[in-house]
C-alpha cells in the first residue's frame, strides 16, 4: 500500500495509486495530528469568532452564525457551490484531486474530523469518483467549486462514477456499504478551501510530461538512425561545455539509445580521417536543427518539467486550507494558503514547454514526409504507388492543425485574473484552468507524437533499415507494427492512430532510457 502522511507524497507513489492500483492507507502519526488538531479547535471556538465556523463565508464574513446554525452552514457551503459545468473530469483525474485533498488534509492543520478522510481513503481506494466539472474553479479561495463536487460526494449526495458507470452517490453508497459524512465542525470549509484540483491534475500532467520527453528522444533517436547522421551532437563532449542539467541529461539518454546502432556514423572516422577534395560535399555535414538540437530544445523542456514537479509536490504536501489551525501554538491563523498561484503558474509554463516539444515532434515528422529535406524517403513516406497511393500524406494535416492548437492553447492563465465574489477575491490564480489546459496540450501532443512513429514505421521499412536499428529502436519498431502493421495501399488510419497513442500513453521506459529521476 501507499501511505498517505501528508509529508512526503512522490510521483512514483501517485503513479502506483493511479496507474497500476495500489491501495492507499492512511499514516498513523498523521492521524493522530488530525485528531489533536479537532479537538483542540472544537475546544477553541467556544467563546471565539473563527471565520467559516461561526461566520458567514468571503464577503459575507461580517454576519456571524447562531450556535444552532454552524452545522448547517457547512452543508450550505458545499450545496451552494456544486456549480461547476462544461465537461466532466474523467475519473482518473478525479481520483488525482481526492488524493491531493487527503494528503494536504493528513497534514493536520484543518480542524477536520478524521470521519472525513477515512472516508476519503475508502472512496479513492474503491473507486468511487465524484463528478466534477472544468469550469468553476478561480484557484484563489482554492478550487471551491470543483472541491465542493468532492465535498458533495462525501455527504452521499451527487453523482459519482462507479463500476464504469454514473450513478447517484446513495446508490454506491449502499452498494459499498459507506455511511455519508456528517457534520462537526468545519468539514465543508476544510474539504473545499485549497489548491487541491489543480495539485491533483498537475500530478497526472507532469506523470505524462515526462512520459512523452522520453518518447521524444526516442523518435529524434530514431531520426538520427533513419539519416545515418553523426553522433557528435548528443556527444559528452558537445554538450558537456554547456552547464545545463537538462540538456546533459538529454544527450546521455541518446546515447543510452544509439548505442547498438549500425546506423550511426563517427564524424572522426567518416570525414576527420579522409581528405576531403570535392569542391561541394553530398552528404549533409550538419543535419537541420529538429535532429541536431535535440538535447538543447528538449533540455529545457526536461528542466521545466523537474521545476514543476516539485512545487506541484510541494503543493500536495503543504497545508493549503484557511484558516490554519496550530494546536502546538493554540491559536487559530487566517490568511491565504489556499491561493493557487504557484501551481497555476508552473502549468502554465509546463504547457509551454509541452507545446515547444510538440513543435519539434511536427517538424520532425515534416522533415521525413518531405523528401526534399531529406533526400532519401519517398514522399509522404509512400511505400506504394507514387501518384497513386498517398502514403502518410493525409495525417499529417492532422499533426499540422493539432500542434496549432497547442501554440493557441499556450497563451498563459496565470495572467488572466478577473476579480470575483464581490470583488473580496479581486486577485485570482485561475489555477484549475491552466492545469486542464496543459492537460489538453498533453492529450494534443500524444496525437502528433503518435503520427510521427507511424511515419517513423514507414521510413524504417522504406530504406529496409529494422535489423540495423539499435536494440530499443527494434524493441519500438517490434511493438508499434503490432498494432500499426506497414501498408502500401492506401486505407483508413484513424483508429490505428488511436491504438499507437495509446501504447505511447501507456508504455513505461527502463531506468536508462527515461529522464525522469
Amino acid at each position: 500500500m501507499v501511505t498517505i502522511s501528508g509529508e512526503n507524497l512522490c510521483l512514483e507513489d501517485l503513479y502506483r495509486v493511479l496507474i497500476q492500483g495500489e491501495k492507499i492507507e492512511l499514516d498513523e502519526n498523521s492521524m493522530r495530528k488530525v485528531h489533536e488538531s479537532y479537538f483542540f479547535l472544537k475546544e477553541f471556538i467556544k467563546d471565539k469568532l473563527i471565520y467559516g465556523i461561526n461566520t458567514g463565508f468571503g464577503p459575507m464574513a461580517q454576519y456571524r452564525i447562531s450556535n444552532d446554525d454552524q452545522l448547517q452552514l457547512q452543508y450550505n457551503l458545499i450545496r451552494s457551490h456544486c456549480s461547476g459545468s462544461g465537461q466532466q473530469i474523467p475519473g482518473l483525474y478525479a481520483k488525482s484531486v481526492m488524493i491531493a485533498r487527503l494528503s494536504t488534509l493528513m497534514c493536520g492543520f484543518s480542524g477536520i474530523h478524521a470521519d472525513a478522510l477515512i472516508l476519503l481513503k475508502e472512496l479513492i481506494n474503491r473507486d468511487i469518483y465524484p463528478v466534477i466539472f472544468e469550469h468553476g474553479g478561480l484557484g484563489a479561495s482554492g478550487d471551491l467549486v470543483q472541491l465542493a463536487h468532492v465535498a458533495l460526494t462525501l455527504i452521499g449526495e451527487g453523482e459519482v462514477e462507479y463500476k464504469g458507470e454514473l450513478v447517484d452517490c446513495a446508490k454506491a453508497f449502499e452498494a459499498e456499504g459507506l455511511v455519508p459524512l456528517k457534520m462537526h465542525i468545519r468539514e465543508g470549509l476544510a474539504l473545499m478551501n485549497g489548491t487541491s484540483c489543480m495539485s491533483g491534475i498537475g500530478a497526472l500532467n507532469l506523470m505524462h510530461a515526462w512520459n512523452l520527453v522520453n518518447w521524444s528522444i526516442a523518435a529524434s533517436a530514431m531520426i538520427v538512425e533513419i539519416v545515418e547522421s553523426y553522433d557528435d551532437h548528443y556527444s559528452n563532449e558537445l554538450n558537456g561545455v554547456k552547464r545545463h542539467a537538462g540538456q546533459n541529461t538529454v544527450a546521455k539518454v541518446m546515447q543510452n539509445f544509439l548505442t547498438d546502432s549500425k546506423l550511426v556514423k563517427s564524424r572522426a572516422e567518416h570525414l576527420y580521417s579522409r581528405k576531403v577534395s570535392e569542391e561541394v560535399v553530398k552528404e549533409k555535414v550538419q543535419e537541420y536543427y529538429s535532429i541536431r538540437c535535440v538535447p538543447q530544445i528538449l533540455g529545457p523542456v526536461l528542466d521545466t518539467i523537474a521545476v514543476a514537479e516539485k512545487i506541484v509536490l510541494d503543493e500536495i504536501n503543504s497545508a493549503n486550507d484557511n484558516p490554519i489551525i496550530d494546536y502546538k501554538s493554540r491559536n487559530v491563523y487566517h490568511g491565504g494558503n489556499f491561493h493557487g498561484d504557484y501551481v497555476a503558474l508552473e502549468m502554465d509554463k509546463l504547457k509551454i514547454a509541452i507545446t515547444k516539444l510538440c513543435m519539434l515532434s511536427e517538424r520532425q515528422l515534416n522533415f521525413l514526409l518531405n523528401d526534399k529535406l531529406n533526400n532519401k524517403l519517398p514522399p509522404f513516406t509512400n511505400l506504394g504507388t507514387l501518384g497513386l497511393n498517398l502514403g502518410m500524406q493525409g495525417v499529417q494535416f492532422t499533426a499540422t492543425s493539432t500542434t496549432a492548437e497547442n501554440q493557441t492553447l499556450s497563451m498563459p492563465m496565470y495572467v488572466h485574473s478577473i476579480p470575483s465574489n464581490n470583488d473580496n477575491q479581486d486577485i485570482v490564480s485561475m489555477g484549475s484552468n491552466a492545469a486542464l489546459l496543459a492537460r489538453k496540450v498533453i492529450n494534443n501532443t500524444y496525437e502528433v507524437m503518435a503520427i510521427e512513429f507511424m511515419t517513423i514505421m514507414q521510413a524504417v521499412d522504406a530504406l529496409g533499415f529494422a535489423e540495423k536499428l539499435s536494440s530499443p529502436s527494434r524493441q519500438i519498431y517490434k511493438e508499434i507494427r503490432e498494432v500499426f502493421p506497414r501498408f502500401e495501399k492506401d486505407a483508413v488510419h484513424y483508429k490505428e492512430l488511436k491504438k499507437v497513442r495509446n501504447y505511447l500513453r501507456n508504455k513505461r521506459f527502463p531506468k536508462e532510457l527515461s529522464v525522469q529521476p
